[in-house]
């Protein structure tokens, strides 16, 4: 199925789309600060980037966009309907690379969290607060 807009249209329509400092990723971050945590964001120098990573209890967490990251069973994760076939092979790449780095931050130490979009949605105060916990456990 041919795409409904023009490839210059597609193209600005991705470039605006963030990797980091989402607006997701804000609230998390301010929650978690004036909860008194303190971290570094986007370390690089860990496997997957880190969007969040607090040294002191040698955790990181990602925070996922449900459709970028294919979050099962989520209303968030639907599948394009055009260019199916380079959508699968995007998102499955993004999928295998998750695994992969969370194998690796594992393997150096670190507890993985992944916080979904649709969580903080859906049900932020809940989820943050279930975060602290997992943190902190």
């Amino acid at each position: 199925m041919p795409d409904r807009i023009t490839k210059e249209q597609r193209s600005r329509n991705m470039s605006h789309i963030k990797s980091k400092d989402t607006s997701i990723e804000l609230l998390v971050r301010k929650y978690l600060y004036h909860h008194g945590f303190r971290y570094k964001k986007n370390v690089r120098s860990l496997p997957g980037t880190p969007d969040i990573v607090l040294e002191k209890y040698h955790t990181v967490i990602f925070i996922n966009g449900c459709f970028w990251h294919h979050h099962d069973n989520c209303k968030y994760a639907v599948m394009p309907k055009t260019r199916k076939e380079y959508w699968v092979k995007k998102i499955n790449r993004n999928v295998d690379n998750d695994v992969k780095h969370y194998n690796q931050l594992r393997r150096l130490g670190y507890k993985v969290i992944t916080v979904w979009e649709c969580e903080i949605k859906e049900a932020f105060e809940g989820r943050m607060k279930l975060l602290i916990e997992e943190i902190t456990e």
